[in-house]
């Protein structure tokens, strides 16, 4: 039978989920190949782009259990990478910054997975990299549109979506990146 020409949802979703599978499948590679595990880059990248942060402010941005995070930042900071420090603002929280070695270290690990995404992009021209990114960017806030509206879905998918808190975080933070 041969294929159709039209492109239904559910065979652009199919594209989209192979798509994210194997993209991430190499990005998860690219990040070890620097060494580091997948938590401890996340929290790295994180200081080095939004600077000093509390842990809770870090698991909002990477999506992470507070357990996984907590035993990432006292990894980091057992290898002399990030220090804890009082938040001036609120004497209960922490705040954690990179030291000079984990600047060096997140920015160095940063640039080599930023090369080798931007060598799996380069399939794609400029314009296709915009149009990609308007339409992923489009379908992803009306998605998180839709799991913040009380009547979307059955009672226990509703429940079970608005339990996940990595379904619920990125719906709420993570588009408006």
């Amino acid at each position: 039978m041969k294929k159709s020409p039209r492109i239904t949802a559910p065979r652009l979703w199919l594209v989209i989920t192979k798509s994210y599978r194997v993209l991430s499948l190499l990005a998860e590679r690219s990040i070890a190949n620097t060494g580091l595990c997948l938590t401890d880059f996340a929290a790295l990248e994180a200081l080095l782009h939004k600077g000093p942060l509390t842990i809770s402010q870090i698991q909002e941005k990477v999506l992470l259990a507070s357990g996984s995070m907590t035993a990432a930042v006292d990894r980091l900071e057992k290898l002399g990478l990030v220090l804890r420090k009082a938040s001036p603002s609120d004497r209960r929280s922490r705040v954690l910054e990179l030291t000079a070695e984990g600047k060096r270290l997140a920015a160095s690990c940063f640039k080599k997975h930023a090369n080798d995404l931007g060598e799996l992009m380069s399939a794609l021209s400029e314009k296709e990299m915009q149009q990609l990114h308007g339409s992923l960017k489009k379908l992803g806030l009306l998605a998180a549109a839709k799991l913040g509206n009380k009547k979307h879905g059955s009672g226990a998918i509703r429940n079970r979506l608005q339990n996940d808190h990595r379904v619920r975080e990125t719906a709420n933070a993570n588009w408006h990146r």
